[in-house]
């Protein structure tokens, strides 16, 4: 299976924390799915490190569709969900999979870490 692209982003979590605390709900609501939402308030104390872990994973898988934001796409176009063994999946919809589809990309690998001041994310696309 051929590699398509790889895009790795890094994000401050503090700056996450200033954009939920200057737009609340609705810059959650634009960012994240309820999905996401849902699984980074499981853990207070980690609550923003993982929606900065989530940001940086959006901002990787479009390095990798080699877009950036133009051209329709949102940022819940991409969602970072969770399989059984709890492994960080990507779950495309919108222009997003329209482009991803184009490339042929059938497969990705994310990985996502965190410490309370940073996240860090890579994603690799396949065909």
């Amino acid at each position: 299976m051929p590699i398509v692209g790889h895009g790795i982003d890094i994000v401050q979590t503090k700056r996450v924390r200033r954009l939920h605390q200057q737009h609340g709900q609705h810059f959650l609501d634009r960012v994240f799915t309820p999905l996401e939402q849902q699984y980074c308030s499981a853990n207070p104390k980690r609550y923003f490190e993982h929606l900065a872990g989530r940001f940086a994973a959006k901002e990787a898988v479009l390095k990798v569709l080699g877009t950036g934001w133009r051209g329709g796409i949102a940022w819940t176009d991409i969602e970072i969900v969770k399989d059984a063994s709890g492994q960080p999946k990507v779950a495309l919809s919108g222009e997003c999979s329209r482009i991803a589809a184009e490339l042929g990309i059938t497969r990705w690998h994310i990985s996502l870490s965190h410490i309370p001041t940073h996240a860090t994310a890579s994603a690799i696309g396949m065909k």
